[in-house]
């Protein structure tokens, strides 16, 4: 009676075992899926930038730039330079030119984003030599603000899809590591070498449509990867934190994080005051708003405010105000 009843048990066991493993599996296989259809979304997000960024950038040099003998800053502007002064095609150039900063890539950032990045340049060079754009102007200021605009375009497009189509940003983050330089310093520095070369070996007016052509193509790069809406993070400090918070949510319909924390002024731990912190993200055009309801309740308020280069999910958007 005694192994009939162990019996039973042990068969119990195994099924509720068995019944456990069928459900971890289905459990893992569902996590394993909606992981593979994230990245596969993700992959092809990433495509479409990337063949967006090369229509872009193929349109801005050979509608705008190539035909006028103009050129840009960066390794963009090192292979116009080259095309210029010697008969190799551009579109070998833009490959060969950008090869060691990509391959630099692939130690400094990542193989993913050295392989994206040599597709895009070789769809690059391809697009430039193979699809026959139009000539769209022969004015030199239309030619350096929307050629840069349009190679901007495609820069910020490719940074979007995790590749890039000028390398010269790949050895900025190289260099920025190994000295007090900031990537922008880097950027910098090395633009004032291809713009001071090519009025060396060209004139300074072409150098000064350079630069022109570079500062379009540099604020659309900022447009397209920090976004339109540039928003500002407000941390707000203040004995009338919940009345703040209303104001936030009920005149300015956007959200908030509320966190815990402790004035610091004491030197002693235990006199040390809880107050509650609050984190809010605006636009640059309701800061003035922020600002003045904050007065309204507490013109004593702590206010630290500074930008953000992207933000993505929770509720960024405003919420609608009855």
């Amino acid at each position: 009676m005694i192994a009939f009843i162990q019996n039973i048990i042990v068969k119990v066991t195994k099924r509720r075992l068995e019944k456990s493993n069928r459900e971890i599996v289905r459990t893992r296989l569902e996590t394993e899926l909606t992981k593979t259809k994230v990245e596969f979304k993700h992959i092809l997000q990433d495509i479409f930038f990337i063949l967006l960024a090369v229509l872009s950038a193929g349109f801005g040099l050979k509608g705008f730039l190539l035909p006028n003998m103009f050129i840009d800053g960066g390794a963009m502007g090192i292979s116009l330079i080259i095309a210029e002064m010697t008969v190799v095609p551009l579109s070998v150039l833009i490959v060969a030119v950008n090869l060691p900063f990509i391959i630099m890539g692939f130690s400094v950032i990542s193989r993913q984003f050295a392989f994206k990045s040599i597709v895009a340049i070789i769809l690059l060079a391809v697009s430039v030599h193979f699809i026959p754009y139009p000539t769209i102007t022969n004015d030199k200021l239309l030619i350096a603000i929307f050629g840069g605009f349009f190679l901007g375009l495609g820069i910020g497009l490719a940074i979007r899809g995790g590749s890039v189509i000028d390398g010269t940003e790949v050895v900025a983050i190289f260099m920025s590591k190994k000295t007090s330089l900031t990537v922008g310093d880097i950027i910098l520095v090395f633009n004032v070498f291809i713009f001071g070369f090519a009025a060396y070996v060209f004139t300074i007016e072409i150098s000064l449509y350079a630069m022109l052509t570079y500062l379009a193509a540099s604020k659309t790069v900022d447009f397209v990867v920090s976004g339109i809406e540039e928003y500002v993070g407000v941390t707000i400090i203040s004995d009338k934190n919940e009345e703040i918070r209303l104001a936030i949510i009920n005149k300015l319909g956007r959200t908030c994080t509320i966190y815990s924390g402790k004035k610091g002024y004491s030197k002693f731990d235990n006199e040390l005051e809880e107050i509650e912190i609050i984190y809010t993200l605006v636009t640059r055009l309701e800061l003035s708003k922020l600002h003045t309801e904050i007065d309204k309740i507490d013109q004593e308020a702590f206010v630290v405010m500074h930008s953000i280069k992207d933000a993505k999910g929770g509720m960024i958007k405003k919420r609608p105000m009855a």
